[in-house]
């Protein structure tokens, strides 16, 4: 598929390389499908002539505007077991094609994806495009714990029978389609591929990056919420058995760690966390008062030390990320309580304490903070369950 939206000059180019690569090169069945999703110039025309000159070239016409919306409508009407989408401009270099497609084919995955943000990959494009957009997958990767790198690459592929449930839960019809695609797919524990790309940028292409990446960020905080609800789960998707060896005489390690281990890793997370906390708290402390420098400090540690618990120390549970910073949370609003009640005695003592005492006095309280946390996060947050069959999915 290959959206377009007033594209009348750069389609002719596109679908004549792209059916010339298809038909020297791809060994699979294919079809060309030209959506054109409201184009107010010749595009509808140009596409209808490609149609007749080109075997293999079809034309899907929608009367509303929106590179999610034809999607949505085009893949959901293919009788392809694979549907691709790439960029009119193809940006993309064409070589990643079969590279996309074929762990699809063989079921090892249900989403491909290029990325320009991968290993491997080369890109030639602009600063501004280049920081707008690894910003924009960092705070993805921050918000939602993706595992993939790039949301936003014009070149993705899925395997239909897939596909058509997660249709039916996303609701963007614009350029976060693809962000919120990718973010279902994970939550509901497909499995993503992807593609180190070429990448060349098409500087005529039509999209407004920083108005695109301000929508994205009010999506992002809408599919969190559906997260948060539930919304989210979608019925009906194939579930992958868990992992198993192959070999049958194999020796199989304890995905539970002992706590022996635990006490190690938790510790050396501890460190890192109490180290950073003191550190922010120092700095923010130039500017705030002192229960507020100590909330933003702890916030910003609480984060980095449940994620850092989740998956290192206590290995040997199945809870997933959203779950467990929520739980995460309500230990730090102990720990948060114990350690500025600790202040605040200190400052009731002496309205005007060296800055030295202060920290002392935050640092034993968070020692002493950091044992019960230990003890809520292996006992409730991180407690061991075993799973439920070999389909359940991790919520991450």
């Amino acid at each position: 598929m290959v959206p377009v939206h007033n594209e009348e000059r750069a389609l002719p180019g596109c679908v004549r390389v792209l059916h010339e690569y298809l038909t020297e090169h791809f060994p699979h069945d294919w079809t060309i499908v030209v959506v054109d999703n409201a184009s107010t110039d010749g595009t509808r025309a140009v596409a209808v002539d490609l149609a007749v000159s080109h075997d293999r070239v079809r034309v899907q016409h929608l009367d509303r505007k929106g590179r999610g919306l034809a999607l949505r409508e085009s893949w959901g009407a293919s009788s392809a077991d694979v549907v691709v989408y790439m960029d009119v401009d193809l940006s993309t270099g064409l070589d990643a094609l079969a590279p996309l497609v074929a762990p699809l084919l063989n079921g090892h995955s249900d989403i491909a994806i290029g990325s320009r943000l991968a290993a491997g990959a080369r890109t030639v494009r602009g600063p501004k495009r280049e920081f707008v957009s690894r910003c924009y997958n960092r705070v993805v990767r921050l918000t939602h714990g993706a595992r993939f790198s790039d949301a936003q690459c014009g070149f993705k592929a899925a395997r239909t029978a897939v596909l058509r449930p997660l249709l039916d839960r996303v609701r963007d019809d614009g350029w976060f389609f693809d962000t919120e695609l990718l973010l279902l797919a994970q939550y509901n524990g497909l499995r993503v591929h992807e593609v180190p790309v070429d990448w060349v940028e098409d500087v005529d292409s039509r999209v407004d990056v920083v108005g695109t990446a301000l929508a994205d960020l009010r999506g992002l905080a809408r599919v969190a919420r559906a997260k948060a609800t539930g919304a989210a789960r979608v019925p009906g998707l194939p579930t992958r058995p868990a992992p198993s060896a192959a070999h049958p005489d194999a020796v199989l390690g304890r995905r539970t760690g002992a706590l022996s281990w635990q006490l190690l890793s938790f510790a050396a997370v501890g460190v890192v966390s109490t180290v950073a906390n003191l550190a922010l708290y120092s700095a923010f402390r130039l500017w705030w008062p002192v229960l507020v420098a100590n909330l933003v400090a702890l916030v910003l540690t609480t984060l980095f030390n449940t994620e850092a618990n989740r998956r290192y120390t206590f290995t040997g549970t199945v809870k997933g990320r959203g779950h467990a910073h929520l739980q995460g949370f309500a230990v730090f609003g102990l720990y948060y309580a114990f350690t500025s009640g600790a202040l605040l005695a200190l400052h009731h003592v002496d309205p005007n304490p060296p800055r030295l005492l202060e920290l002392v006095v935050l640092l034993v309280s968070s020692v002493l903070g950091t044992a019960g946390r230990f003890l809520l996060l292996r006992g409730w947050v991180f407690r061991a369950r075993q799973r439920k069959g070999s389909t359940m999915k991790d919520e991450s």
